[in-house]
């Protein structure tokens, strides 16, 4: 279920400039990077790039939902780590994205993590906006 304009809590506000060969930055100055296309998409790679963007903000978002649900569910995830690896190439109408997500969770059996990585899944604002769009797969 989508919310409403009300309901909004916060919102991130980020321009770039150039697109993917040139800068991107926040309103509030705390984000301000370089941006250009890794060597395997034939650009300089001198600077970080969207995939790599998105990937460090889905497992940001991820790792919050899995600590929502560890926390309903009485699981220690302390001394946990989420991953997530953003691929791209070509598909039938230019390019798409994939998406990867893995998790180690040291205090909890194997059984107990691919439970905690399904519900942190069904909760994570990231996941819910991919949902039906992109590939995510949980490892």
């Amino acid at each position: 279920m989508s919310i409403q304009q009300t309901d909004v809590l916060y919102t991130a506000v980020a321009t770039a400039e150039n697109g993917r060969d040139g800068r991107v930055a926040t309103d509030d100055g705390k984000l301000d990077v370089v941006v250009n296309p890794p060597e395997e998409l034939g650009g300089s790679g001198a600077g970080t790039n969207p995939e790599q963007l998105f990937a460090a903000g889905y497992s940001a978002c991820f790792q919050g939902a899995l600590g929502v649900v560890a926390r309903q569910e009485k699981a220690d995830i302390s001394g946990s780590t989420v991953t997530a690896k953003v691929g791209i190439g070509k598909n039938d109408d230019g390019f798409g994205i994939i998406v990867e997500i893995s998790a180690h969770i040291p205090n909890v059996d194997a059984g107990t993590a691919a439970a905690l990585l399904e519900k942190a899944h069904q909760v994570c604002p990231y996941s819910k906006a991919t949902r039906g769009n992109i590939t995510v797969t949980l490892v």
